[in-house]
């Protein structure tokens, strides 16, 4: 079933890009709303699978103290842990806030959305005037495939179009992961209920 899919989806890409067919964009008959079914959503999420990890996850073992289920984000280490039971965890490499913007604290996870869109707050316009007052979510925005929000903070755990900034401090706060470890950290996380630990 995978298999067809995939056939079908590079059938149509390449159809796209074949300027002697009698119709111009052929995909436009798979567009709904305002996104193309390769920028967001399922489609993206499977195509996404074939992008190369930055710094692959592994199960480690896990002597923090903190209960299965609870994140804890090592800033220094710029690594974020998933605890499992039994005395391990799942180890994901991400991008930390850049000198000036590292946090430490706990919060709760308070909202989870896929494919989000992106409002950059004023304090970040008033430094990067250059910045789009909205974007809509997809492959092109920086908050990737999926993004999780921590209490009532501007801060987020959220996926990224630049998997080599992930193991690097440049965000202005935020944890950044790649699009395929934000994804499966999104299936893990319980909003209400996950506790996120972020340590310096």
């Amino acid at each position: 079933m995978i298999r067809h899919f995939a056939i079908a989806v590079v059938i149509l890409a390449l159809l796209n890009g074949v300027p002697a067919f009698a119709f111009s964009d052929p995909l436009s008959l798979l567009q709904t709303a305002s996104f193309d079914l390769l920028e967001r959503g399922p489609v993206a999420d499977f195509l996404d699978i074939f992008r190369q990890q930055a710094i692959p996850r592994r199960i480690v073992a896990w002597h923090g103290g903190q209960g299965p289920g609870t994140v804890v984000i090592s800033t220094g280490e710029r690594r974020l842990y998933y605890v499992l039971k039994g005395g391990a965890a799942i180890q994901y490499g991400v991008g930390v806030g850049r000198e000036g913007f590292a946090w430490s604290g706990t919060k709760t996870v308070s909202m989870k959305r896929e494919w989000p869109d992106w409002t950059p707050p004023p304090e970040m316009l008033k430094r990067r005037p250059d910045l789009p007052r909205h974007m809509a979510g997809g492959i092109d925005n920086p908050l990737g495939a999926r993004a999780i929000y921590l209490g009532s903070s501007m801060y987020r755990i959220h996926g990224s179009n630049e998997p080599n900034t992930i193991g690097a401090a440049v965000s202005s706060g935020c944890i950044r992961m790649t699009n395929r470890d934000v994804a499966d950290l999104y299936d893990r996380v319980k909003v209400g209920r996950t506790k996120v630990v972020v340590l310096q």
